[in-house]
């Protein structure tokens, strides 16, 4: 694990570098866009990167609620404030992309309005959490929360197949839509998000872990004063 710790910070580092190097400077420069276009990779990495973040919320929380270890609800809560920013950047990034193609901000386009309310539901759920006292009973609700809430990321998904919208499909029945000439940057940007996602998350878990042995602690160190008195 400490193996990891330091290798998994080093590998996103050098995917991320790499990613802008292809991304800014090699990739062709798409037609109709123009330099616009080339935000499309990273908000493509950030959608993806949310969507793995939530999927790992969904199976740390199936995992806790067949085992009841902490540690899953750990790497629940980790993996939904990871994915929380990340929806975040894909939202920021995808609305500035809007701005200059669609000439608007924001528009309720299947794909975005599903996206948002991925938003919504996550960041509800750490307002939930932040709402009930820490223990097996918040964990428990979390967990079957992050579950259901994981509904949404299919849909999310989907959208652009399931319904009219102007948003354009990546990943079509034949292949990628993009030129050839612009794969090397998409797929290191995948990559390198993907690193940066796990990087963050056992970042956050170690530090939820430190939070909660320091709570034990308190918690003890009052329950042995109370003995005292």
């Amino acid at each position: 694990m400490p193996g990891l710790r330091f290798g998994l910070p080093v590998l996103a580092a050098a995917l991320l570098l790499a990613a802008l190097t292809e991304a800014l400077v090699i990739a062709p420069t798409e037609a109709a866009m123009g330099d616009i276009q080339r935000i499309f990779y990273f908000h493509v990495a950030a959608a993806w990167a949310a969507f793995l973040a939530f999927f790992i919320v969904f199976a740390a929380s199936v995992a806790y609620l067949r085992t009841k270890a902490t540690r899953w609800d750990v790497v629940a809560v980790s993996a939904a404030e990871t994915g929380v920013v990340f929806v975040s950047v894909a939202l920021v990034s995808g609305s500035i992309w809007a701005r200059s193609t669609w000439g608007t901000w924001w528009t309720w386009d299947p794909r975005l309005t599903t996206t948002f309310l991925l938003w919504l539901i996550y960041v509800s759920y750490l307002v939930m959490r932040s709402m009930v006292e820490e223990g097996p009973r918040r964990a428990t609700f979390a967990a079957v929360f992050g579950i259901i809430a994981f509904l949404d990321v299919p849909i999310a998904f989907m959208s652009i197949r399931w319904w009219r919208t102007m948003h354009p499909t990546v990943l079509t029945g034949s292949g990628f839509s993009v030129e050839p000439a612009m794969l090397p940057a998409l797929f290191l940007s995948l990559a390198a998000f993907s690193a940066f996602l796990l990087h963050l998350i056992l970042l956050r878990s170690a530090l939820e872990r430190s939070r909660q042995e320091v709570t034990e602690l308190r918690r003890r160190i009052g329950w042995m004063e109370e003995r005292r008195s």
